[in-house]
């Protein structure tokens, strides 16, 4: 599966099969939570946030996969992904974009 941010893909031919999308809500055990709140005193990147939107973004992009998958298609173009807080310490990820079938 081609996966492409850009709206087209230069030199092919293809049918649009529509939207696919896939989401996850993620968030992490307090023990981080509270570790996270401790480095937000002193600085710097928090790695367990880090890992956790990391996982997120795969699980959601792994979902709007097989959603093109189901419809046949051969790429996804227009790829973007979206976030949202849903509560302290867990994140929404939206991963979508436009299924499309290469013609030939």
């Amino acid at each position: 599966m081609i996966l492409a941010s850009i709206d087209t893909i230069p030199g092919k031919n293809y049918e649009v099969l529509g939207l696919v999308k896939g989401t996850t809500v993620q968030s992490k055990h307090i023990g981080r939570d509270f570790l996270a709140g401790l480095k937000t005193i002193v600085g710097g990147e928090i790695k367990g946030y880090t890992d956790m939107l990391n996982e997120a973004r795969k699980t959601a992009t792994d979902r709007m996969v097989k959603e093109a998958e189901a419809l046949g298609a051969d790429a996804i173009i227009g790829l973007r992904y979206g976030s949202s807080a849903v509560m302290d310490g867990s994140a929404e990820i939206l991963a979508y974009g436009t299924a499309v079938r290469f013609t030939y």
